[in-house]
């Protein structure tokens, strides 16, 4: 029997995975990248470390996918996290687990990790083609070939996976969306996901490049008056407003975004309660006694952020410790306790790290990742909507898709 000829559109993870399995399963692969190079976006992942996944189990995994969930269950079973570190350590590539189970090369290095794909798919046969793809090729409702600027290239099956709209230097520019259309697919408007918030708060700019660890996050809607999320780690003020990895994960849960609807309330100093935390400042406060009190919070805060806490509860800077009221004290600790940052808006979704919406999940088979409205088309990874947590779970849902549609593309 003649091999099947199978389409891959787009050299990043999902269609990596794709297209080598692809062919490990007896198809004769075709990859369209239109950059020189495959697996650009992956190259700045992770900052350049590349998390390529979170070490979970299913059940924990499918708790951190927030898009469309429950159709992942198949594609997660078919490929888990376990089957992802395997398949990277049998491909070479040493791993670690660090905080929050993220996995990372050991090497720290996402060069090694996109080399391993390429060759993965070079050494099961796969020929990678330079080449932008214009449009798919319909024909009595099944999808036979793609259209460049100058050919028509004819298949068995289409496996469309080209990204969302994030970071479209790397060249996630939305094309898979186009395709989509085209054959009849419903697009879910995309959306930016894991992306910094800007904050019209002048305090910001003051505080741009201070990095606070061990905080405690939460974002509360100021409609319906509730809290949406919450979290413990990192962030970092910017010129525009927050970022840092709890701020990308916040930002995930504000889904209609208008201005001061959210706001951030920031706990600066978790690991003490109002009460430990009000003995604290009165032991500063007796220790600099006759200091200014703009120098005797040196030993409780990073520099920057006194002047502005100071600011914000209205407090002169140059008052001194021995003449601060108790009402002061008081508004102190609870200013300390809920910093509160109003959001304006996101980022632009080129800066997002994923894309919230895609291709709508009904239309697929998550079972094949085939297109219930074309047959002999299938999508992997960003392009369809579904969408997780930052710490890996992104990147798994780019393997673990693309591994259902390379064994189905091959074998249907």
């Amino acid at each position: 029997m003649k091999n099947k000829k199978v389409i891959v559109v787009g050299g990043g993870a999902a269609g990596l995975m794709c297209a080598g399995i692809a062919a490990q399963n007896g198809a004769d692969v075709l990859l369209f990248e239109k950059n020189e190079k495959t697996g650009r976006k992956l190259m700045i992942t992770g900052k350049g470390r590349c998390n390529i996944t979170n070490f979970c189990d299913n059940d924990e995994f499918i708790s951190n996918v927030l898009t469309n969930p429950r159709f992942m269950y198949s594609a997660i079973n078919a490929f888990s996290t376990y089957d992802t570190v395997a398949f990277f350590e049998d491909l070479g590539v040493a791993t670690k687990v660090e905080r929050g189970n993220r996995v990372f090369p050991v090497s720290d290095k996402a060069l090694d990790v996109c080399d391993a794909l390429y060759n993965f798919v070079i050494d099961n046969g796969v020929k990678i083609i330079t080449d932008t793809v214009k449009g798919l090729i319909l024909k009595n409702g099944e999808v036979v070939g793609v259209k460049t600027a100058s050919d028509s290239v004819y298949a068995d099956a289409v496996v469309v996976a080209t990204g969302g709209k994030s970071y479209p230097k790397t060249g996630s520019t939305g094309d898979g969306y186009a395709f989509a259309k085209s054959v009849g697919h419903t697009v879910v408007a995309p959306t930016p996901s894991l992306v910094p918030l800007t904050s019209n708060d002048a305090f910001c700019a003051e505080l741009a490049g201070l990095s606070l660890k061990n905080v405690s996050v939460s974002v509360v809607d100021n409609i319906s008056k509730k809290e949406i999320y919450n979290d413990f780690g990192e962030m970092l003020f910017t010129h525009f407003g927050l970022s840092g990895p709890t701020i990308l994960s916040a930002s995930s849960h504000m889904r209609e975004m208008s201005k001061d609807r959210y706001a951030v309330h920031i706990d600066l100093k978790p690991a003490l309660d109002y009460q430990t935390l009000d003995a604290r400042l009165l032991k500063d406060f007796a220790k600099f006694i006759n200091k200014d009190i703009c120098n005797s919070l040196f030993e409780l805060l990073p520099k920057s952020l006194i002047p502005v806490l100071l600011d914000v509860c209205e407090i002169d800077p140059h008052t001194k410790c021995n003449s601060i009221t108790a009402k002061q004290r008081a508004l102190l600790v609870s200013t300390l306790k809920d910093f509160k940052v109003s959001i304006s808006d996101f980022r632009p979704i080129d800066e997002a790290i994923i894309t919230c919406g895609g291709v709508k999940c009904s239309e697929i088979d998550p079972k094949t990742m085939q297109s219930k409205i074309a047959k002999k088309l299938y999508f992997a990874g960003e392009v369809i909507d579904v969408d997780a947590y930052t710490g890996g779970f992104n990147l798994q849902i780019a393997f673990s898709t693309g591994y259902l549609a390379g064994v189905n593309s091959a074998l249907n």
